[in-house]
């Protein structure tokens, strides 16, 4: 199946159906949370890309975002929680052709997860990393995340949140990812620019996706519904394409510095592999059918 041939279902009232598992629905993301915007912007980038779908896999962990992988329509992997990356490493390990597509929460990614992120990154593991910050663990019950910005009330900072967060983009960048971005769920054209412009980058590309959780984050913080987190967003946020990613801290009402700041080319892990054999072995070094095929 490629975009050029997809044919929508007869009955489809929606562009997006085609690439969902439809019988799996209705899904269990709750009303105005911003998973599913972020999944009709990664549809409209593999259309608009041209990418062959079948040989897309899309790989997530556990958590809200977690079930993105159970819903699409594509070879499709739901594994562990934290071990969405080692996972999708190695599939484009045994098989190069495929383009691997880690999607998954904040949670999942950079708190269990975190440890796979860095090193993945400091690999250039030609992989496509698409996180949906939340800043809360949802699924959970909404306790405090490596991301939930201080004085947030959480289950577990019912006083206010104090711990240091991560400030994802640039410790992303600081990794050596080739590739790194910010937006929200109100930039929805930027967002499917970013996610279509990474289906054609070489090696490890990191999307930040800023995203309301109403039900627990928002509620328990009197900040108003999805749509209140919409208009904050169009009305906090500052694009600022290649900004330092030092300075793109999220607060809990500050501004969000939003943009592309990083598109750097650096060889993958691959390419790095058999520069090493081809020098230490010489002619005695053959690659694998495997490793020779992208």
């Amino acid at each position: 199946m490629t975009p050029t041939t997809l044919e929508i279902p007869d009955g489809a009232q929606n562009p997006v159906e085609p690439f969902l598992r439809m019988d799996r629905m209705p899904h269990i993301w709750c009303p105005g949370c911003g998973i599913g915007t972020t999944v009709n912007c990664f549809t409209r980038a593999l259309l608009d890309s041209k990418v062959n779908l079948d040989k897309v896999a899309i790989v997530s962990g556990i958590g809200c975002t977690g079930r993105v992988a159970g819903y699409a329509r594509l070879d499709s992997f739901h594994t562990t929680h934290g071990r969405a990356i080692p996972f999708a490493t190695g599939m484009k390990l045994a098989n190069p052709e495929l383009q691997v597509v880690v999607y998954s929460g904040d949670g999942d990614l950079f708190a269990i997860g975190g440890n796979h992120f860095i090193h993945a990154a400091r690999r250039n593991m030609d992989l496509k990393v698409i996180c949906v910050n939340n800043m809360t663990y949802a699924m959970t019950g909404g306790q405090s995340s490596s991301t939930t910005p201080a004085h947030v009330i959480s289950a577990t900072a019912p006083y206010g949140a104090f711990e240091p967060t991560f400030n994802l983009v640039a410790l992303a960048e600081a990794a050596g990812a080739s590739y790194v971005a910010r937006w929200t769920t109100y930039h929805v054209k930027q967002l499917s620019r970013s996610m279509e412009e990474v289906l054609h980058k070489k090696g490890f590309c990191f999307i930040e996706v800023l995203s309301p959780c109403p039900t627990l984050y928002q509620r328990r913080n009197k900040m108003g519904d999805g749509l209140d987190a919409m208009k904050y967003y169009k009305q906090a946020s500052k694009i600022r394409n290649g900004a330092p990613t030092g300075e793109c801290t999220l607060s809990k009402s500050g501004e969000i510095v939003v943009g592309k700041f990083v598109d750097r080319d650096r060889p993958d892990y691959l390419e790095l592999l058999r520069a090493q054999m081809t020098e230490a072995l010489g002619e005695r070094y053959v690659e694998s059918e495997a490793s020779c095929s992208c």
